[in-house]
């Protein structure tokens, strides 16, 4: 509903008769709208309060009818105006947001991208926070701009200008933000590359990781208070900007308040948080230098160029707020205000900020990229150091036996071929037994040229372990005894047929070929000589525990479980805790 005060109210024109007006070139009854208590403004409109409507053609009315209502009416908060120069420089300004928004993501998937595990120091979340911020920098800006071309198209200002300039503050406070991330996250990339070859260099209960982690909380409280200043009021009062004296009555004192002026200064304080961080980085992680000037010198110098560029333009933002909060003229809410001022100190700041951390963001590498490429430097160094020299890459490629489409799984399954892989307890067992059979037949060979009896000794018993365990304990087996024979063959009481297969073997080679068994025997006598020569003679192994010529050795595996041993033997004397 339009306000109006009485200096704008006009009378109705005079027309055929009493009862009659005449209004855009169209006859209305009077009576009928004195009725309904329309009234006639300055401004072409009619309105009773409720409903306002246009008068001037090509819009007036065609007729009204007796209970008030009008035929082909167009309301008075209707895009009927064309576009003005505030509406065409902001639509090219939504398209540069617009545009800006596309290397935004794609810096976003650059950046955000692991190539090493996530780190609880530093979280992932820590560097893609400038690429979200900047994500809803511009799409706040297009929100903001695409609705500020009604405001030029309404006749008269209603909800295109509270929406432009709600949408521009939320604009402004998260390109604060996206600059406190981008100077933020290059302290903590500063941090990282710092302790990444010792991570114990710097301590983390010290004034400086305080400071880094009560900053960041610092700033959003900061933040936050300038989003609550601002956005959680009465906006209907911006749009009251229907005639000069409303303006002056209504729309000033609500754009110029007392709030907005204390969220410039908020404003003031982030920029200022924002600063300190970036020199606290500065000191920390790069070279420290002695003496005023000198440390202002070095502070220009270690800092990134895009900071050199970013800081003075988040500066501009708490500025221009603090200049529209005094001065409404410059001001986004003001339906006729200067555009170079709305242009130049609102949104462009903000779309040089975007530009500024695309580019940025094109030339840096990604960060785990660059943290592995350092760490190979790093050992390349080490490496020359102690001189190590490494082959180049061509030189596996060189290899006939390289192929590139070889999975991990075949490459070390070709490994353990090349070493003789296999089981533990059998590894190159094959090779083994062929190479000694081999090696045995070359000298028999060499015995029948000598001229010896090689009749019936083609086949000597392999010298398996398990058989010369058999002959020791046993004895020598003599030609035809298979009762001694059959005690060698089930000496072994284990669950490998194999082994079992070879030790029956042997007991039988043992009876087959007494030439084997005498040499079997003779070893055994050999192996005796050895022990006893630094101590006394062993026992008599063979006959321990005999019952009988055809019983079986106790020194043998027995699952048995006869207890008859046990019990006639007479119970044990405990003499001392040593017995026990």
């Amino acid at each position: 509903m339009p306000f109006f005060n009485a200096r704008d109210i006009i009378s109705m024109p005079g027309g055929d008769n009493s009862s009659d007006t005449l209004i855009g070139n169209v006859h209305f009854n009077k009576t009928t709208l004195d009725f309904w208590n329309y009234t006639l403004y300055s401004n072409n409109t009619l309105s009773n309060g409720s409903w306002c409507i246009l008068t001037f053609p090509p819009y007036t009315p065609s007729l009204v009818e007796p209970n008030g209502t009008f035929v082909n009416v167009t309301y008075c908060y209707s895009a009927v105006n064309p576009i003005g120069l505030r509406s065409g420089i902001g639509v090219g300004f939504a398209a540069l947001f617009g545009l800006m928004l596309i290397p935004t993501l794609v810096n976003l998937n650059k950046h955000g991208k692991l190539y090493l595990p996530a780190e609880r120091r530093f979280q992932p979340v820590g560097r893609r926070w400038q690429w979200y911020w900047g994500a809803i920098v511009s799409a706040t800006a297009l929100i903001s701009l695409l609705t500020n071309i009604d405001v030029d198209r309404y006749y008269l200002p209603e909800l295109p200008i509270v929406l432009t300039s709600f949408f521009w503050y939320i604009m402004q406070m998260c390109s604060m933000a996206l600059v406190w991330e981008a100077v933020r996250h290059w302290g903590s990339w500063m941090e990282r590359q710092f302790i990444d070859p010792n991570p114990f260099i710097l301590p983390q209960n010290d004034k400086r990781s305080n400071i880094e982690f009560w900053l960041p909380l610092v700033f959003y409280f900061w933040l936050w208070l300038n989003f609550f200043l601002i956005v959680p009021r009465n906006w209907g009062r911006i749009e009251l900007q229907r005639y000069p004296q409303q303006i002056i009555d209504e729309a000033i004192p609500a754009a110029t308040d007392g709030r907005f002026k204390a969220a410039a200064f908020v404003m003031v304080v982030c920029w200022l948080i924002i600063a300190f961080f970036l020199r606290h980085a500065i000191k920390h992680y790069k070279e420290r230098n002695r003496g005023i000037i000198n440390r202002f010198i070095g502070l220009i110098r270690f800092m990134p160029i895009r900071f050199r560029l970013l800081l003075p333009l988040a500066a501009v933002i708490p500025t221009y707020q603090a200049m529209v909060a005094w001065e409404f003229s410059w001001s986004p809410m003001n339906v006729h205000g200067n555009n170079a001022a709305i242009y130049g100190g609102g949104y462009a700041p903000s779309l040089l900020i975007l530009v500024i951390q695309a580019v940025s963001g094109f030339m840096r590498p990604n960060e785990d990229r660059e943290l592995q490429r350092q760490r190979r430097e790093r050992g390349t160094a080490i490496d020359r150091e102690i001189g190590i020299t490494h082959k180049p890459a061509w030189w596996q490629r060189a290899r006939a036996d390289f192929n590139a489409n070889e999975t991990i799984r075949e490459r070390i399954a070709r490994n353990v071929r090349e070493v003789g892989g296999g089981k533990a307890t059998a590894r190159n067992l094959d090779h083994i037994v062929e190479a000694r059979s081999a090696r045995e037949d070359r000298e028999q060979n060499n015995g029948a040229a000598a001229g010896e009896s090689v009749e019936m000794d083609s086949m000597p018993p392999r010298p398996l372990s398990l058989s010369q365990q058999a002959t020791d304990l046993l004895g020598p087996i003599a030609p035809g005894d298979f009762e001694r024979a059959r005690n060698v063959a089930t000496l072994y009481g284990g669950r490998s047929e194999r082994r079992r297969t070879e030790t029956a073997m042997a007991a039988a080679a043992g009876v087959l070929f007494p030439a084997g068994s005498n040499e079997a025997a003779a070893a055994a006598a050999r192996r005796r000589a050895e022990i006893t020569m630094d101590g006394p003679p062993p026992p008599p192994y063979a006959d321990r525990g005999r019952q009988g010529a055809g019983s079986r050795s106790t020194a043998a595996r027995s699952n048995s479980t006869e207890t008859i041993n046990s019990i006639n033997q007479p119970p044990q004397q405990i003499k001392s805790m040593l017995d026990v």
